[in-house]
């Protein structure tokens, strides 16, 4: 605030001392001979402007970290905001869109920042110095003339700028729009080309580009409009002074030095005021763009931990559900009384039709979502009671659909536990049973995965989310139908990894495919939101219930895709008998 203060006092300061060196270097009563060159006035003068230029730049480099400082904190406060909001919003939500409001929010809270403390204050503040300079020096005319032109100046910019700032909103909503579906459509890539559907896209693409075509058409005709707006009220002001001070000159009441100040005033006003409008504009854009950063900063949480919850106490890692009910909307629910115990170091599957509520198991124990009645229990202790981070520190999961990050395969692996070393990592992509792959690859460790792990198999990709997950050693494991989407042979060669993987833990087996639960302690098969039945596989087999009912319609099928591959030569006929 001093250097800006400074800054700007040595410009109001500087037509006053150029007006009087322009009086000492004018004639008076044709005595041209005894002029003197005044150097105080012109040193001065040179000083004025030097410290105008240099406080402006110190206030600048002075005020870069708390502007930078500033957008680095809205920025991780609404990062981390986003990280602890519910799976439930991040399902409704586009990420092409979400990123594109936190790009935005944050460049407008750096626009906003500086252009306010640096624009706005500092020209009100000399708008006021220059009206009272003028008054003073001449009369009040002056002053009231330059207040009425900078009062209906800035009453226009306001007016007109609110107009556009509508216009800026609908151009942010067609942004949004066409970047969530360019993100969408290429994260989707190959499901683009399987339908052929390039043109489709490229069709729904355009359609959003085209509002935001017509958006932005309207609102640089509207800038246009308002530029020469605010020419008009300013050159209206600009001659209305010169022709006061020009009388004043012929009268004799005003010398030309004073003539020289007035209009030197008036031009040195005209900068800030021609800039302040598009100041005004800025800030009023920057705050478009904020405010929908903020929004999501009050969108609350819907699982949120307890004040001075305690962190869980997973020592053997038995898990309860007990009566649990839940649904994804009030009307339809999922889950409807369903109860159950994972006892520690034992695997329990649950099977079932599909849509009859198994990866919402997952869900509820991962507390991505709470129970709308019962509870879920993990060594006697209420999830509900407890801290979400020593909850999902003490559970793994390998998922159906592997999703890596977009970096190294030693990064993903180690995503499990950033601080293992690299032998720890190597060890668990070992048990992983998929080490010896990767250091076939030129690069090793260190081979780039590709957007969402596109360039490896999906028999690769799942070895390494199992190595992942062994790196993190958790107590308790979730295997959410982890082989569901890869080939028998592949699914064959994968189960030593997850052997390895589930020894001496507590493992909820979510599946689809019921010959890879048949070796679990206990399988629990899950009809219409309820427990239909429970049992060993045999036990099941011989209930001939709706488990033997599964069991027989995937041996047909089985039977069906052996006789296939059979006769494709896909497989060996001896090898695909014994595998049955």
């Amino acid at each position: 605030m001093l250097f800006l203060l400074a800054a700007k006092g040595a410009t109001v300061v500087l037509p006053v001392l150029y007006g009087r060196a322009v009086d000492a270097l004018a004639p008076k009563h044709g005595a041209a001979g005894m002029l003197t060159i005044p150097f105080g006035l012109i040193i001065g003068y040179g000083l004025l402007r030097l410290a105008s230029s240099g406080f402006a730049e110190l206030r600048d480099a002075v005020f870069a970290s708390v502007q930078q400082r500033a957008t680095r904190r809205v920025a991780l406060l609404t990062f981390r905001h986003l990280h602890a909001l519910s799976l439930r919003f991040h399902l409704d939500r586009q990420t092409g869109g979400l990123a594109r409001v936190i790009d935005r929010g944050t460049l407008g809270i750096q626009s906003v920042l500086r252009l306010a403390v640096f624009n706005i204050v500092p020209t009100i503040f000399e708008i006021g110095m220059v009206t009272a300079i003028l008054w003073t020096l001449f009369d009040w005319r002056f002053a009231l003339l330059t207040f009425i032109a900078v009062g209906l100046y800035l009453a226009f910019t306001v007016a007109f700028t609110n107009v556009r700032v509508r216009i800026r909103r609908r151009m942010n909503e067609s942004d949004n729009e066409a970047r969530s579906r360019s993100v969408d459509s290429l994260l989707n890539f190959e499901t683009v080309k399987y339908f052929g559907n390039e043109a489709l896209e490229a069709r729904r693409f355009d359609t959003a580009l085209a509002a935001y075509e017509k958006a932005a058409v309207r609102s640089q005709v509207s800038l246009n409009v308002l530029n020469i707006g605010q020419a008009f009220i300013i050159a209206i002001g600009l001659a209305g002074l010169m022709l006061l001070a020009a009388r004043g000159v012929v009268a004799g009441n005003m010398t030309v030095g004073q003539f020289v100040v007035v209009n030197t005033y008036l031009m040195q006003l005209y900068q800030p005021l021609n800039f302040l409008g598009f100041v005004y504009r800025e800030i009023k854009q920057g705050l478009v763009d904020m405010e929908h950063m903020f929004e999501l900063l009050t969108v609350p949480a819907d699982v949120a931990d307890r004040p001075g919850a305690p962190p869980l106490a997973a020592t053997a890692g038995e898990v309860r559900f007990e009566a649990v009910r839940f649904g994804y909307r009030p009307d339809r629910e999922i889950l409807k009384g369903v109860s159950f115990t994972l006892p520690a170091g034992r695997k329990l599957a649950v099977v079932g039709p599909t849509g009859a509520g198994k990866s919402t198991l997952s869900r509820l124990l991962f507390r991505f979502y709470d129970p709308t009645g019962g509870r879920v229990v993990i060594d006697g202790q209420d999830i509900s009671t407890v801290g979400q981070a020593s909850l999902r520190a003490a559970i793994g999961v390998v998922p159906q659909d592997t999703v890596l990050f977009n970096d190294t395969i030693r990064y993903n692996i180690a995503y499990g536990r950033p601080d293992a070393s690299q032998a720890e990592i190597e060890q668990a992509a070992r048990l992983a049973q998929v080490h010896d792959f990767v250091m076939q690859l030129p690069d090793g460790y260190e081979t780039m995965v590709g957007e969402r792990g596109l360039k490896l198999s999906g028999g690769e990709k799942q070895r390494v989310a199992i190595a992942r997950t062994i790196l993190k050693n958790p107590r308790i494991l979730i295997l959410d139908e982890a082989t569901s989407a890869l080939d028998t042979r592949t699914e064959q060669e994968i189960g030593t990894a997850l052997a390895a993987a589930t020894r001496h833990r507590s493992t909820l087996v979510i599946a689809h495919r019921l010959s890879t639960v048949v070796d679990a302690d206990e399988i629990i098969v899950l009809a219409e939101g309820r427990v239909a039945e429970r049992g060993t596989h045999a036990s099941l087999l011989a209930a001939h219930g709706v488990y033997a009912r599964m069991w027989a319609l995937q041996a047909i099928e089985r039977d069906a895709d052996a006789s296939e591959g059979a006769a494709s030569g896909d497989l060996p006929l001896p090898e695909a008998a014994a595998a049955e």
